[in-house]
């Protein structure tokens, strides 16, 4: 039985870095968010159930942070709207308050409906 959404997705103005805390290579471009999932675009394919560390870059004169450090799984892969990158979906599996509260604030200063 799939899962019904619970929170709208917000899309970004910015496309945001998301790295691999581990290898340190970039994975993809933020381009949706909520904080229970994000949306990645990126030009290769990211492995699918697999656990990553994940590091968002943040967006400079929104915070005081540079970037916030969270858990996700990637789920699903599709190609994008354009076919030259592949979107892939990730589970936000670890967010402590601190990291949550960022991201509830970066969906509120620089989130628009789609």
């Amino acid at each position: 039985m799939a899962r019904s959404r619970v929170q709208k997705r917000r899309h970004l103005i910015y496309y945001l870095e998301v790295y691999d805390v581990e290898s340190g290579n970039i994975l993809g471009n933020l381009v949706d968010i909520t904080t229970r999932g994000i949306k990645l675009v990126s030009e290769e394919e990211i492995p699918l159930n697999r656990n990553y560390i994940l590091k968002l870059r943040l967006p400079e004169g929104y915070f005081k942070e540079n970037e916030i450090h969270f858990a996700g799984k990637s789920l699903w892969s599709a190609k994008d709207v354009n076919p030259e990158f592949v979107a892939t979906g990730f589970e936000v599996t670890s967010l402590s308050l601190e990291e949550r509260k960022i991201m509830r604030q970066l969906i509120e200063k620089i989130g628009f409906n789609g």
